[in-house]
């Protein structure tokens, strides 16, 4: 159960991560070009790390939780 629990938290949070960042008028990124100058790289890694990676981990979580693999 906390398998099937943990992995609907992390689905529901990757994926709110993944929508919020690319809705244009919600993530201003020409701003975020200008604040951060050479690191803007940086804001794709912690996007990745915060939205499909915890999607991929809830979906894996739930399948475990089912046996399914």
């Amino acid at each position: 159960m906390l398998f099937l629990v943990t992995g609907i938290i992390l689905i529901l949070t990757g994926g709110l991560v993944s929508v919020l960042f690319w809705v244009p008028s919600l993530v201003n990124r020409q701003k975020l070009k200008e604040l951060l100058g050479s690191r803007y790289p940086l804001v794709y890694l912690v996007y990745s790390a915060n939205g499909p990676v915890l999607f991929l981990a809830g979906i894996m979580l739930v399948m475990k939780y089912f046996a399914i693999y």
